[in-house]
């Protein structure tokens, strides 16, 4: 068994393989590598076998996306650790070492991620996991340095190791055999949010998630979905549903869900007035899929203990929109 490995799900990410991997095999040598492709249709698999021979490359022989894509991979990887990498992430020298120390001295922790900042705007955080993730009280996620759309310039402000909600998919190490404990991904996910209910199932369980500002990795960000795409926000929704009937007590449930429909709704409304109809209507459809599927998917899952608190107090819309709070440090009980 290796104490450490690198998994990497790719699908059609030639250009970013070819762009990020030099640095990646440079900043973390003797550590093996794995990617998993999922179908591609570009000439991703030719260019690793032909420039990586080092680099194992699964063909997982069709587009499984994010979930079920890394459950088949990590099949394949004998590791104590398994670092889960997006293709569009450049790493920096020493990133590795200090995840692999904190989960080695950290028994009850499940997963640790580094800090995620932009490649695009080096001194910024990225959208997808910042310096750690959250969930407020309705289940929409958030993170230290990034509220909905707000990215915060790193000044060093989220410089502390802290316990978080959940690690970004984009970039976080995992205890493998917690991995297999709750059973991985959720294929149904499919993609998007699907490391946050990971994360949540894993807090049942009574493990934690660290954030850990010695290691700093630069994220593309949209590299297969576009942050734009309705497909994509079409997902956001429908996981975010299927977030909290997995997650919330049954006692819970019916409240909570009633106010995170009238809130997706009015974002529905919201993307409309601002031209977006193709946006909206994905809202739509996801609350559809939701509505018709509910029965079968809660049924589907065992339900989780009910002494996990593992959301936020308020509503993060609320904080955001109405009382116009644009950062996470000036946010209540944090």
């Amino acid at each position: 068994m290796h104490k450490i490995a690198i998994a990497i799900l790719n699908y059609n990410g030639k250009e970013y393989l070819e762009k990020f991997l030099p640095a990646l095999v440079a900043n973390t040598p003797n550590t093996p590598i794995y990617i998993g492709d999922n179908n591609s249709t570009d000439s991703s698999v030719s260019f690793l076998k032909t420039k990586y021979p080092a680099i194992t490359c699964i063909e997982l022989g069709s587009n499984f996306g994010y979930s079920k894509g890394y459950n088949l991979l990590l099949r394949h990887i004998n590791a104590e650790f398994v670092a889960l990498v997006n293709s569009d992430i450049e790493v920096t020298p020493n990133w590795l070492a200090p995840l692999q120390t904190a989960l080695h001295t950290n028994p009850d922790w499940a997963t640790v991620q580094p800090k995620i900042k932009s490649h695009l705007k080096k001194d910024y955080f990225e959208y997808a996991g910042a310096c750690g993730g959250y969930i407020d009280k309705y289940g929409y996620p958030f993170c230290r340095g990034r509220l909905f759309n707000t990215l915060e310039k790193d000044k060093g402000q989220y410089d502390t190791q802290v316990a978080i909600g959940w690690s970004s998919g984009a970039c976080f190490v995992v205890r493998k055999s917690y991995f297999a404990e709750v059973g991985g991904f959720d294929d149904t996910f499919f993609a998007h949010m699907e490391e946050i209910d990971f994360c949540w199932r894993l807090a049942h369980k009574g493990y934690f998630h660290y954030f850990i500002p010695e290691s700093t990795v630069y994220h593309v960000g949209g590299a297969t979905l576009s942050y734009a795409s309705p497909f994509k926000t079409y997902l956001n929704f429908r996981n975010g549903l299927y977030l909290l009937y997995k997650n919330l007590p049954p006692q819970q449930l019916t409240k909570i869900l009633l106010v995170r429909i009238v809130l997706d709704w009015l974002s529905a409304i919201y993307y409309l007035v601002q031209g977006k109809g193709s946006q909206s209507m994905a809202v739509w459809k996801a609350h559809i899929k939701v509505w018709r599927t509910k029965k079968a998917y809660k049924n589907k899952h065992l339900q989780p203990s009910n002494g996990t608190n593992y959301r936020k107090p308020y509503s993060i819309v609320w904080q955001y929109f109405i009382k116009k709070i644009k950062t996470y440090s000036a946010l209540p009980n944090k």
